[in-house]
């Protein structure tokens, strides 16, 4: 899920495009004369846009300006960034590293519950290791501990709906640090199996804030020229997570309690990003936002805006090119906020250009979780022990390595998606994915006697997720909605994957012991067979084309 936001700002903004006016004679203001079709905003006339936000939406529509790539604030959406300056700016890497390397704490920690999760459940249902006298859990409760921190997230993604512009990214962060910090002391300390799912909860609504605050706090902070490296970093963060969670589950798996170390390592964690956050200044283009919103002096909140990037980036306070760049900004953050106050009502979601988007971001978001994708990660402990690993510390040490490959193939998704296309990538993705899932119901249904073979198709389901549905399914949602309900859509999109993650997650046990093993991943292999058929006929191919091209070429 956390994809989802860290897709959206890397490829959804673009950099200042050049204006064609198709009547250089036109003229609506005495800082606008007459000018060549190629070329760019003088500093008189960007000061005038910014001191007369009436004119910004005349202006784009008279010589197309290209801003037509981001804005949506109050719905959580991407940061416009289409006023950049003509030369790229100047940085270094060491002043762009902390900024980035505590909001992308917040996926480390939602990877590091999927991994730890799944040793915990070995470790919190044995008689001898889990320490507890109700470690005799029923499928409906294990599946509300191994489901209750999505179940948060999906409840912390509604509440910040309404109020993500109001906290701001920053203080969206320090709070879902403190749910983080609360949700794992809590749960390594549960006395009873209440106390662990409400751990579970509250450390799932710091999952839902964090990955809402945290792509669009590095999109906003980091120079324009590496924020598609600096997002793509931060899915490598959450893969990583992954990969300690089961690290460290194979290091406790044998320990009494050991689940409770598992979920309390998030901890120390969680501290760090809390205190790292709270040590970093706010979004510079949040504060101009509220500036524009009419929630303070303009002045002041430029000035804050200011002192905020040259500690970003490591200058002076109010050193002149951060002056510069707050400058464009200002103009930038102004025009896309007028585009969000005329940008309709809510149902024009279900309307038209933006149902035909809903359906393939919301068809593929959907598909990513029915065909099993939390279902073999949670579990994927427990499919290996009834593999052949018995023992818990194989099991949890094989997902180590399933771990380790998870993270290599994520290397190559980001390398490839630009060369291969989104098309290719899912369909051969998803093709290799209904394959391992009949292949792990041959293994229950008459190859038990080759547990490799069960080792092979958790490998090939995890490959191969992470060359399509993984990276690719939000990339298309952040590609293919229209500018104007692109933040409400995305949104739509978000609240579907949280909560068909949750249902497919707490139904996974209940259905194994209904079904059985054999015939729950043979469900899951049709289910990928019937995604299969949406994606080579619904899904379109947006490679190398611009946001404005894909909404007038592929969705009118």
């Amino acid at each position: 899920m956390a994809f989802a936001v860290s897709v959206q700002s890397h490829f959804a903004i673009k950099p200042l495009q050049r204006f064609k006016n198709p009547s250089p004679r036109t003229t609506f203001c005495s800082c606008f004369k007459s000018r060549p079709d190629s070329s760019y905003l003088s500093l008189k006339e960007r000061n005038c846009l910014v001191s007369k936000p009436g004119l910004v939406t005349r202006y784009r529509q008279k010589f197309q300006l290209g801003v037509g790539t981001g804005g949506e604030f109050a719905d959580g959406g991407e940061v416009a960034d289409s006023v950049a300056s003509d030369t790229p700016e100047s940085f270094s890497w060491s002043s762009v590293i902390i900024p980035f390397v505590f909001p992308a704490l917040g996926g480390l920690l939602f990877g590091y519950d999927i991994g730890a999760t799944s040793g915990a459940t070995l470790s919190l249902q044995s008689a001898t290791l889990s320490g507890t006298t109700w470690f005799n859990l029923s499928p409906v409760q294990l599946g509300l501990v191994v489901s209750g921190s999505l179940y948060g997230a999906l409840l912390g993604s509604v509440s910040v709906y309404g109020i993500a512009d109001f906290l701001g990214r920053r203080r969206e962060l320090i709070i879902a640090a403190v749910l983080y910090l609360l949700g794992s002391l809590i749960t390594g300390c549960a006395p009873d199996l209440n106390v662990l799912l409400l751990g579970r909860l509250l450390y799932g609504l710091g999952i839902g804030l964090a990955m809402h605050g945290a792509p669009l706090y590095i999109a906003e902070t980091c120079p324009p020229q590496i924020r598609g490296t600096l997002i793509s970093l931060k899915e490598l963060f959450i893969v990583l997570g992954i990969l300690l969670g089961f690290s460290v589950g194979s290091f406790q798996i044998d320990v009494v309690g050991g689940w409770r170390y598992m979920y309390g390592f998030g901890t120390p964690v969680a501290l760090l990003m809390g205190l790292g956050m709270w040590s970093l200044p706010a979004s510079p283009r949040w504060l101009l936002l509220r500036a524009v919103q009419g929630k303070g002096s303009l002045q002041e909140y430029k000035e804050k805006a200011m002192l905020a990037l040259s500690k970003l980036r490591g200058r002076p306070p109010g050193d002149k090119l951060s002056e510069k760049l707050v400058d464009d900004a200002l103009l930038s953050v102004k025009a896309a906020y007028e585009d969000e106050k005329s940008g309709g009502n809510f149902l024009e979601v279900f309307q038209g250009p933006n149902l035909k988007a809903l359906t393939i971001g919301g068809g593929l978001v959907l598909f990513q979780q029915i065909t099993g994708q939390p279902s073999v990660l949670y579990y994927a402990g427990s499919i290996l022990q009834t593999a052949g690993f018995s023992a818990a510390a194989d099991a949890t040490r094989v997902s180590v390595i399933i771990g380790v490959f998870k993270l290599l193939m994520t290397w190559v998704a980001v390398a490839k998606v630009d060369d291969l296309g989104r098309r290719p990538l899912l369909i051969g993705g998803v093709s290799g994915i209904a394959l391992s899932l009949f292949l792990l119901s041959a293994y229950y249904k008459f190859l038990g006697g080759f547990p490799l073979v069960a080792v092979g198709a958790l490998l090939l389901y995890v490959g191969c997720y992470q060359i399509s549905f993984g990276p690719i399914s939000w990339l298309m949602v952040s590609e293919i909605f229209p500018l104007r309900t692109r933040g409400r859509g995305i949104s739509l999109a978000v609240l579907t994957n949280f909560g068909s993650n949750a249902i497919v997650t707490f139904a996974f046990s209940p259905l194994k012991e209904l079904l059985g093993a054999e015939n729950l991943f043979l469900l899951f292999g049709a289910i990928a067979l019937v995604s299969l058929v949406f994606v080579v006929l619904v899904v379109p191919e947006t490679k190398g084309l611009s946001l404005e091209e894909i909404e007038s070429k592929i969705l009118k």
